[in-house]
């Protein structure tokens, strides 16, 4: 495998090392492995707590908090790695920063037993984001993906019914324009960004790189095409005509399903934890009965009728530390972490969807998410952002070129998108 590591350089040279942790085994006793965790609810702290029990003896599995921000963990596990730590055995790794990890040899290989077991049931979107050239290279532990969630009183009034029959951009677009309401997207400058238009030009059959194993010097973009043109018209269309609201050019998540839940909501594509956040709320009196019992939920709207849907994929996969030393061990505990009774706990307690397929068949997983299927099913056709080890690079000019979304156009963005990106990855730009 070659080994790249222009993307690594870039960040140890944003700062010095973060302090490394102490040593978590004295060389004596059982086997302490440090797990590097994603900040959640508790979840991965309990299925350590659980795993550490069934072990029986043979290690212990402590958790450390990452940073709640994606590039943050990026940055901290990749200088630390770079370091040489031995104190990562585990790590909860965001899919896109997954080439970058595997290129400079900083994970170990995954065993071919290993990988057999762990593949097993898996989702092809989750398979697909926890590898690196055609090879897992991680265990996948939970996916994610965004659904169409819309009010049922809108889609009625505009004669669609999204969770019989596909709907596109347009014909939701139109429904919102048509009763003046406001679309639920995220438009802030943030890899939420990067997430829809990744997921717009796939759902138009393109793709953002169309090599995305190359050198830098030899990367090719798929934006100047007719995936990207739709891409692009679907953001600028919205962006002018103001139907994701005034606050589009920062609104988030959070943002987009607060504009969703009020007066104005109409559709959104968002994550899952809408269901549990509204739910949430008729609970603590925020809102009412009647909103949850007025919210739908459907696949990825299409770009084009004739084109299957390819909705955002997402999620965390396990990572083993190259410098680990409990390889063997670490492997073994992430096994157990990531068996289909700990995905379908996690996936009810935290709302974190499995990879495992079997374990949307839990039934604390139906009850807690009705649309559990739907969620399975996304997935299923879910396709990761830009696997690549200069993905930093790819996410920051599509953000910095695609935004604000009332300044896209088919005719100049991605032009710019491109020619941006590739000046930087030739050494002939800064971002």
């Amino acid at each position: 495998m070659r080994r790249r590591t222009r993307g690594i350089a870039l960040v140890l040279a944003v700062g010095v090392l973060a302090p490394l942790a102490a040593c978590a085994d004295s060389g004596s006793g059982t086997p302490v492995l440090t797990w590097y965790i994603n900040p959640d609810d508790g979840g991965q702290a309990e299925i350590a707590k659980q795993c550490t029990e069934d072990a029986d003896g043979a290690y212990t599995i402590e958790t450390s908090v990452l940073p709640r921000d994606a590039s943050a963990q990026r940055e901290q596990l990749a200088r630390r790695l770079a370091a040489k730590d031995s104190s990562i055995d585990i790590m909860s790794l965001d899919p896109p920063f997954i080439p970058e990890m595997a290129e400079p040899g900083f994970l170990a290989p995954v065993p071919d037993d290993v990988q057999e077991r762990v593949s097993e049931d898996v989702v092809a979107g989750a398979l697909a984001g926890a590898s690196w050239g055609d090879e897992l290279v991680t265990v996948p532990f939970w996916a994610n993906t965004q659904l169409l969630w819309y009010r049922k009183s809108v889609a009625s009034a505009a004669g669609l019914d999204p969770a019989t029959t596909p709907v596109t951009w347009d014909q939701i677009m139109d429904a919102s324009k048509d009763q003046d309401k406001y679309l639920g997207v995220q438009g802030t400058k943030a890899e939420s960004l990067t997430v829809w238009i990744n997921a717009l030009v796939a759902s138009a059959g393109g793709e953002i790189l169309e090599n995305p194993e190359a050198p830098a010097d030899q990367i090719k973009l798929g934006l100047e095409t007719p995936a990207g043109d739709a891409a692009a018209t679907i953001i600028g269309t919205i962006g002018k005509e103001g139907l994701g609201g005034p606050a589009l050019p920062t609104e988030d998540e959070n943002a987009s399903l607060s504009i969703f839940q009020g007066d104005r909501g109409s559709f959104m594509v968002n994550w899952p934890f809408v269901w549990s956040a509204t739910k949430a709320g008729v609970e603590d009196g925020t809102f009412t009965q009647a909103l949850l019992d007025d919210i739908g939920w459907a696949l990825y709207p299409q770009v084009t009728a004739d084109q299957p849907t390819a909705p955002p994929y997402g999620g965390i996969n396990l990572g083993i530390g190259a410098f680990s030393k409990h390889v063997d061990l670490a492997y073994q505990a992430a096994e157990c972490i990531v068996t289909p009774e700990h995905q379908a706990f996690y996936f009810a307690t935290n709302g974190n969807p499995p990879s495992n397929t079997t374990a949307f068949d839990d039934p604390a997983v139906t009850e807690a998410f009705p649309m559990a299927d739907v969620i399975r099913e996304s997935l299923e056709l879910a396709v990761p952002r830009p696997q690549t080890p200069y993905y930093n690079e790819v996410s920051t000019g599509l953000q910095q070129t695609w935004h604000p979304p009332s300044a896209v156009s088919p005719e100049v963005t991605p032009t710019k998108s491109t020619d941006l990106i590739i000046a930087v990855l030739r050494g002939e730009r800064l971002l």
